[in-house]
């Protein structure tokens, strides 16, 4: 069987679209399917539209969440109650192409593949978004421990047994796209341009972004550590320096007289170790939230075809 997962955010002006593209390019490639939507705590219409189409296709299921627990999390509960043998990852603003999974499929079953991923070969839309999305994909291909994930998103197809190697991975700070290709497997990819949406706003804020790429870099990178060092090392060699040059001038006769200098060296420093606080407190931070062991989500109800206990 082949699973489909879509987080939904109050997308209701979506949907019908959505689902129409979806279907039509499923059946192209499968009869035994099921497409699960995640309500991430929509306030619109979106649920009972999809309940609607539900009512004329039963293989359509959905798996409302008590709340907004935010896109990570929301593809995590649709991952855990998937019983596909192959599983995709969507997401539902039509930015990713329904049209796109029946290469992705026939990729893994006649080329062998264990994950297809979507590699977006350019963009559309908000040049400055673009921009910040290109710049976080060219900084983290650099900087991040794991290789070879420049310009994938969220959109892949994976075989069970990389879906069960993902989701044993718990951690409550999660960037899927690093995970998936931490696991390892076979893994190739097909290429798209990702447009802009058709209607309605962006669920994900320059503020989301951030979030992300920031829970991106420190879980996937010791760089912000390791630049703590270089620059805490080369400002401890510059004000030796400095300090030698001081007592020269002083000796000599040259030093010129007043506080201004020895102000901004007090301001430069002290600015300094906020950053490096700063940036160890990002790490202390996440590891207190892997202590506190919480659920990434907590589930409503879930529509399907199962009898209620």
């Amino acid at each position: 069987m082949f699973s489909l997962v879509i987080p939904i955010f109050n997308e209701e002006k979506l949907i019908d679209e959505l689902v129409k593209r979806t279907i039509s390019s499923i059946e192209s490639f499968t009869k035994d399917y099921e497409v699960i939507f995640v309500d991430d705590g929509s306030t619109d219409q979106s649920v009972a539209a999809i309940l609607s189409w539900r009512e004329k296709n039963r293989r359509i299921k959905l798996l409302s969440l008590s709340k907004n627990f935010g896109h990570q999390a929301a593809f995590t509960a649709g991952l855990e109650y998937a019983g596909g043998d192959i599983v995709a990852m969507m997401d539902g603003d039509l930015q990713d192409p329904p049209e796109l999974l029946a290469e992705m499929y026939r990729k893994i079953n006649i080329e062998d593949y264990d994950i297809i991923s979507a590699r977006r070969s350019g963009r559309k839309g908000s040049n400055s978004r673009n921009l910040y999305t290109s710049l976080f994909h060219s900084i983290f291909k650099n900087i991040g421990d794991i290789r070879n994930m420049d310009n994938y998103g969220n959109y892949s197809m994976m075989r069970r047994i990389a879906v069960d190697a993902l989701l044993s991975m718990k951690e409550k700070v999660r960037y899927l796209p690093g995970l998936r290709t931490y696991i390892g497997f076979k893994h190739g990819d097909v290429e798209f341009v990702r447009k802009d949406r058709q209607s309605g706003k962006s669920k994900m804020t320059m503020k989301r972004l951030f979030i992300l790429a920031s829970d991106a870099i420190f879980s996937f990178s010791r760089f912000p550590v390791r630049i703590c060092l270089i620059l805490g090392t080369l400002g401890t060699l510059v004000f030796m320096g400095a300090g030698i040059y001081v007592v020269v001038a002083k000796a000599t006769g040259i030093a010129v007289p007043g506080w201004s200098s020895i102000l901004l060296s007090i301001y430069f420093l002290g600015s300094v170790q906020l950053v490096f606080l700063g940036i160890l407190g990002e790490y202390i931070f996440r590891n207190y939230k892997e202590s506190q062991n919480r659920p990434v989500y907590f589930v409503r109800k879930f529509y399907d075809d199962t009898p209620e206990k």
